[in-house]
């Protein structure tokens, strides 16, 4: 068996950042920014007021202060003319600040009688938002980075209507085994419901790829082979189950019968010990653990980091952060254990079941307490890793 961060620095050599592609702006949310985008305007193009009121020389602001009001400024409407002393321009928040004006008195400081207004209030704020205080023609939105909704009005802003990102990476998954079937169907006695292929797709699909679901491989070596045959073309095959060593469990012969190089096979962690990484030709394939804990486990700790290499975004293990332990932990094992565990104001508590097959209690859990080999045993209020699921 190899160490978790051996494994994954195996899982990295395996995989490269992927090309770039370009979409429209309404695409691109959730998809990674290729390059930077240089701004192609300023924001705001031209001082704006940023309240209602009234638009007037900032030198004459003074309480008791009077002035005609000769115009009339909106947000798509600006005022065409230059304001002169003793002269006021009624404006709208996001209007352009009229020429020669430098300051607006917001509408609650004044009085206004017809055409005339009196400063009432004690102005301390030209409310006045400066052109480019926002961004600037050619500024720059770094990449890489996985673009939010801010991200994609700050795009629309700078007049960005085609977007680089990088390709989504295509990922066939292959769920194994003469005991599942689909949801929806009717199970034999002796059968389940393919869960994991579902769970893991949504994990894939959010970290940013494209699943391709494909039929479930039996434990034979044509049913397999043919599954490896539909994955072709894909930029990562991900199978589930049949990675151990039983006489069912097929994958990893029939893989390198066709034409898998294998990286490393078991991993010295829990949940998830029979996992394994290769390359098929040109494209790598990580054979995941049967048990649906397992699976969605390893998916967090290698799945998604080397989907986040694939869209250019580093090659970094999952975040973890600092938690205070709301009970005791027993010493662990040789192996990383990775246990599901729910927060509180009191801290973090590990279930008390960590069994592989539980799938109810990683839906209860909001994070994975992340305990090395031989951890010592840890008391109440303690401090441990933890990654957020």
């Amino acid at each position: 068996m190899i160490s978790v961060a051996d494994a994954l620095d195996a899982l990295f050599d395996l995989v490269d950042p992927l090309a770039a592609e370009t979409v429209d702006l309404r695409q691109a949310a959730g998809r990674v920014l290729a390059r930077g985008v240089h701004a192609l305007r300023t924001q705001p193009p031209f001082d704006a007021s940023s309240m209602d009121g009234y638009a007037v020389k900032a030198e004459v602001v003074e309480q008791d202060a009077l002035f005609k009001v000769i115009g009339e400024a909106a947000a798509g409407h600006a005022w065409d003319g230059t304001l002169g002393p003793g002269q006021a321009v009624r404006i709208f928040t996001g209007a352009p600040i009229p020429a020669g004006a430098s300051f607006v008195v917001i509408q609650e400081d004044v009085d206004r009688k017809g055409d005339l207004i009196t400063i009432t209030g004690a102005p301390d704020k030209d409310n006045i938002r400066p052109a480019g205080g926002d961004f600037k023609t050619g500024d720059v939105l770094t990449a890489p980075r996985r673009l939010a909704p801010a991200d994609i009005a700050v795009l629309a802003s700078m007049n960005i209507a085609q977007v680089p990102v990088v390709r989504q990476p295509v990922v066939a998954l292959i769920s194994t085994g003469d005991e599942l079937v689909m949801p929806g169907e009717t199970p034999r006695p002796d059968q389940i419901i393919a869960s994991n292929t579902f769970g893991l797709a949504a994990m894939l699909e959010n970290q940013g790829a494209s699943v391709r679901v494909l039929p479930i491989a039996r434990d034979n070596p044509a049913s397999l082979s043919q599954a490896f045959t539909l994955a072709q073309g894909v930029d990562l095959i991900v199978t589930i189950g049949g990675a151990s060593v039983g006489d069912h469990d097929m994958v990893a012969d029939v893989a390198q019968q066709s034409g898998m190089e294998q990286a490393f096979y078991k991993v010295a962690m829990r949940p998830g010990k029979p996992l394994m990484a290769g390359r098929m030709g040109n494209t790598p394939m990580i054979g995941l653990p049967g048990n649906p804990v397992s699976a969605l486990v390893c998916g967090t700790v290698f799945l998604s980091p080397v989907l986040r290499k694939m869209l250019n975004q580093g090659t970094a293990p999952c975040a973890t952060r600092p938690a205070r332990l709301a009970a005791a932990l027993p010493a662990n094992g040789p192996r990383a254990h990775y246990m599901r565990a729910k927060s509180s104001d009191a801290g973090v508590s590990a279930f008390a079941s960590q069994d592989s097959s539980l799938l109810m209690v990683l839906s209860e859990a909001d994070v994975l307490i992340v305990r090395e080999p031989h951890a010592p045993p840890l008391a109440a209020g303690e401090t441990v890793n933890v990654i957020d699921i």
